[in-house]
């Protein structure tokens, strides 16, 4: 129960500076669309299914390993708290159509590589 948990926390850690990493260096200083965040919650998306995918189809994986990856590393990762705050920030500065085409387009392209990932490789 213990290494589950430390698992968890050390992914965790690990997806939350990979994010960080990933959005400053995505992420314009003053641009219409948080190209980072976008792309960390889309890969997110893609690594998570991967890692679902694969751990659903062999048995030698720990279930310690995949807490770290899914609970901890993708949930680390991605983050609806910042894709809720720079939507509000895209309305707030009246950037309407960047703030419609951002909730479309992350709802719909992760759920995109999600079906993907799954028909393919499921």
């Amino acid at each position: 129960m213990m290494s589950e948990w430390l698992g968890i926390f050390i992914g965790g850690g690990l997806g939350s500076v990979a994010r960080v990493a990933i959005s400053r260096w995505l992420n314009p200083e003053h641009g219409s669309f948080p190209w980072g965040t976008f792309s960390v919650n889309l890969l997110a998306c893609v690594i998570f299914a991967l890692a679902f995918v694969w751990f659903s189809k062999k048995e030698s994986f720990s279930n310690s390993l995949q807490l770290m990856v899914l609970l901890g590393f993708c949930g680390g990762f991605s983050t609806f708290s910042t894709f809720s705050v720079e939507t509000f920030r895209l309305l707030e500065n009246q950037q309407f159509a960047a703030a419609f085409l951002y909730v479309i387009a992350s709802i719909f392209a992760c759920l995109l590589v999600l079906w993907l990932i799954f028909k393919s490789f499921a």
